[in-house]
């Protein structure tokens, strides 16, 4: 029976594992993605292939303490136009994050790499599009307020299973993956190495 690791505190992320009969263990990688983020960005690496990179060094970086276990690591992020958006550190910034998607479409990257003894094994990402509906700053700010601190730093400035929905004209692609764990292509992977 192979054990699988998840390096990520993600909540959704494991509650998609749990509810597709994957047994995980959590374990953090606390990778500094901000510094790892930033050291791309100056390298003029794009949105998506930052989102594989960091996804990599999270699993790698667990992968190491459990050596032939199998560790999954995540990352997603928001490209709009190009320009990587990520998670809000306060509701001034949110603010502006929202401001920025308002009444344009966006794409929603999400990235999963398995590693086993410190190595990838096996990577894939997907995209979903989502198009904002347009909206008025007081209505923006209205939405802030009924979104919990904990809920807007851990999920960015929408929750597509909740309040966040209403944002949205159009939605195009998977909803794990909007959620952060694109869990069909894993459950193909993990079936293919039992």
């Amino acid at each position: 029976m192979l054990k699988i690791i998840l390096a990520s505190n993600s909540k959704v992320r494991k509650k998609i594992l749990d509810e597709n009969s994957i047994e995980s263990e959590v374990f953090p990688s606390n990778v500094d993605e901000d510094s790892a983020k930033e050291s791309m960005l100056q390298e003029n690496i794009g949105p998506e292939q930052i989102s594989k990179n960091l996804a990599e060094l999270k699993a790698n970086k667990v992968s190491l303490k459990f050596n032939s276990d199998i560790v999954i690591g995540a990352d997603s992020v928001i490209d709009v136009d190009g320009e990587l958006i990520s998670k809000p550190t306060n509701r001034i910034e949110a603010l502006q994050i929202l401001k920025k998607l308002n009444g344009k479409k966006h794409y929603l990257i999400s990235s999963v790499c398995i590693s086993r003894n410190g190595s990838m094994i096996w990577n894939y990402t997907d995209k979903a599009i989502l198009t904002m509906k347009k909206f008025n700053v007081e209505e923006l700010e209205n939405y802030l307020s009924k979104i919990s601190d904990e809920l807007l730093y851990a999920y960015n400035v929408y929750q597509i299973e909740g309040e966040g929905r209403n944002l949205f004209l159009k939605i195009e692609g998977d909803k794990n993956t909007i959620m952060g764990l694109p869990i069909t292509k894993i459950k193909e992977y993990l079936r293919n190495l039992e």
